[in-house]
Formats: C-alpha cells, sequence, structure tokens
C-alpha cells in the first residue's frame, strides 16, 4: 500500500469536534474545539480488524487582537482595553476500528481557560475570570465511501456522530468593581470561555485525498455541527440584572449557536515524516441552520495558514500544527441587527482573535 494512504489518512482523518468545541481562534469560538485529533493510521490493512487508535491533543491560543468586521480596532491594544484570552484544550480521543471501512470515535476534552479584561470589573482595573474542567464529549461514526483495499489513488470518508452537553455552561467567578461600593460579584464567565453550550448537536463529517504519486497528495475536510436548541438560558449579564435593551433582543442569555470548518490542503512524505501546507477555515454563523438563532453570540470567521509535520513510528506518531491567521471577520449578530432595527443605528458588535493556534499531539496504534 502506498505511504501516502498513511500520510493523507493520518491528516485528514478525525477532526473530533470535541465541541468542546471547536474552533475559532478567540471570542468567536464557545470554546476550542481540541483543534485536530490526527491519527497515524486508518482503519484499513494496515489497522486489523478490531485495533484501536488513542489521540491525545493540546491546544493554546491567546486572543487579543479585536475587530469589528474585517477591520482590527488597533487602539484597544494601544489603550489597554482590550479582552485576552488563554485557552488550553487537551484532548483525549480514542478511536475503535471494526474493519477495514468502519470505525467509531470517542473524544473528551479537559478544558482550562482565563480571561482578563477592564470592561467586566468596572473599567478601571484589569482582573480575571476563570473556567476549567471536562468539555462536551462528541461519539463520531465513520465509513468510507470505497474499498481502502482497493481505493489507493483515492477515497471518501462520511462521518456522523453526536456532541453530548457534559461541558459546564454556567461556569461562575468572581467580577471585581461591580457590585455595591465597587464590591465582588459572582457570575457566569464570558461565553468565549465557558466548558460547554448547553446543547445537544449533530456532528456531519466530510474527509477526502487523492493521491498525484507515492508520496504527495491532496486532502480535504469538512467539518458542520448542527445545535438545534436555541438558548441555554445562562445570564450573560455576570451575575448582575440584565438591562431591558438586552432582553428585548434576546442577548441576556447565551446562544447555543452551529459551528463550522473546513481544510484544506497538500501533503508531502519524506522518510518518516509527513509535512503538510494548507488553509484552514472555521466559522461560527450567525444564522443556524436548523432551530433559532437568538441570545448573545460573537458570530466570525477566522482563514489560516496551517503547516504542519507528523513523524510516524511503528505504532506512534508525533505531530505539530500551526495555524497562522490570514483573515479575520467578526460578523453580525442577530442581536447586532435586532438592535439596529430598533434604534435606526448600525451596531456591530466585536471580538479577539488569535495571531496562531499550537496543536501538539500524540497518537498511538494497539
Amino acid at each position: 500500500m502506498k505511504i501516502t494512504i498513511k500520510i493523507l489518512f493520518g491528516i485528514c482523518l478525525y477532526f473530533l469536534f470535541t465541541q468542546n468545541n471547536i474552533f475559532a481562534q478567540g471570542c468567536v469560538a464557545i470554546r476550542s474545539t481540541g483543534g485536530l485529533c490526527t491519527m497515524a493510521e486508518h482503519p484499513d490493512s494496515l489497522a486489523p480488524q478490531g485495533s484501536w487508535l488513542f489521540n491525545a491533543n493540546t491546544r493554546y491560543f491567546r486572543s487579543f487582537r479585536h475587530f469589528v468586521g474585517k477591520q482590527e480596532q488597533f487602539q484597544r491594544i494601544a489603550q489597554g482595553t482590550n479582552v485576552i484570552n488563554h485557552a488550553f484544550t487537551e484532548d483525549f480521543s480514542l478511536t475503535r476500528n471494526f474493519n477495514n471501512r468502519w470505525s467509531m470515535a470517542f473524544d473528551i476534552p479537559i478544558i482550562s481557560n482565563s480571561r482578563s479584561s477592564l470592561y467586566e470589573h468596572g473599567g478601571s482595573q484589569r482582573h480575571n475570570t476563570y473556567a476549567s474542567g471536562v468539555g462536551d464529549i462528541t461519539l463520531v461514526g465513520f465509513g468510507w465511501l470505497l474499498n481502502p483495499a482497493k481505493a489507493h489513488k483515492g477515497n471518501i470518508q462520511l462521518g456522523l456522530g453526536i456532541k453530548l452537553p457534559t461541558g459546564n455552561d454556567n461556569a461562575q467567578s468572581y467580577f471585581y468593581n461591580v457590585g455595591p461600593n465597587g464590591s465582588k460579584r459572582l457570575g457566569p464567565v464570558d461565553q468565549s470561555i465557558q466548558p460547554g453550550d448547553g446543547g445537544t448537536g449533530l456532528i456531519t463529517e466530510v474527509n477526502a485525498f487523492y493521491n498525484f504519486t507515492h508520496s504527495f497528495g491532496f486532502y480535504g475536510t469538512f467539518f458542520y455541527l448542527m445545535n438545534p436548541q436555541d438558548v441555554n438560558g445562562v445570564s450573560t449579564a455576570r451575575g448582575g440584572t440584565p438591562s431591558a435593551n438586552s432582553m428585548l433582543v434576546t442577548s441576556d442569555v447565551m446562544s447555543i449557536p452551529d459551528q463550522i470548518m473546513a481544510r484544506t490542503g497538500f501533503s508531502l512524505g519524506v522518510n518518516h515524516f509527513d509535512f503538510s501546507a494548507g488553509a484552514r477555515y472555521e466559522c461560527l454563523p450567525s444564522h443556524d441552520l436548523i432551530g433559532g438563532s437568538d441570545g448573545f453570540r460573537r458570530p466570525g470567521w477566522i482563514l489560516s495558514a496551517e503547516p504542519g509535520v507528523n513523524y510516524r513510528m511503528k505504532n506512534v506518531s508525533v505531530y505539530a500544527y500551526l495555524p497562522i491567521a490570514i483573515l479575520r471577520d467578526r460578523t453580525q449578530s442577530v442581536a447586532d441587527i435586532r438592535t439596529t432595527e430598533l434604534t435606526g443605528n448600525y451596531t456591530h458588535g466585536d471580538a479577539a482573535f488569535a495571531d496562531y493556534v499550537v496543536n501538539v499531539g500524540i497518537s498511538v496504534k494497539f
């Protein structure tokens, strides 16, 4: 079997949307998706019937650059008023290869996030809020359209699964200088660092590859998480009383949005190394595919260049991927649109994005 099969399957195989979610690099994301859970092998003749794949992926980013639409708000950093999120996610995934065509993957994310800001703490002093714990667990089944033992040139894999609301969507921390006489107050942390979103979601995924030569080929992945539930009921008032205006446009509670990711690129195998270069698109849409789109969310998208390297041993593979942001866009939310209609004044919220995301991990076949 050609080495490219190992290369491309290893790169495009499982993006267990640990809804833990997913994806984007900053305030746009509800959580971080354990990013990419790259596997060293796939369920073909190289992975015997009944074998297992274990993957541990560490994902980190620091978001601090504010955008309204595609326009960066440079003054926020200059004035020291920008929000800074630090997001760590450790994803542990276990894949069962039933045979050379069918497999099932189970993913558990462990999350530790912090958020530094002025505006949430009275506006005069910078303080931190924190959230940590287990994120939203995912269970996804995969099947190749063509027989992997025969389809050496190219193949397409479909995935269908469920995202469970196991992560805490109401993690709380102290907000300072917001109570009577400047006292602190306990309340739900910002949506961007909550470990979970509170909804049960449907995961759909498509992975594909095509080999040009025995060591060079193309890969692509499309991932969509549908969250039919509208809102989770968690207050956005940080322990205080929601304003009448926020209640009018439903931004007084947190939304449960859909999430999207797509990746495409090329891979080259050199001895035990697999080098890849591609593009990564992550999106939290303003409107959900199914269900309502009420509540507070920071919709937007990020287009990144994504270099990566994977080193393969017999049953072990180690890897590193570094998506670097090229374009960032904080789009208008439903609440923004409603506020614009009610007031007659154009409203467009902002969001903080990261410059890059670090993904490193190890996968083991046994």
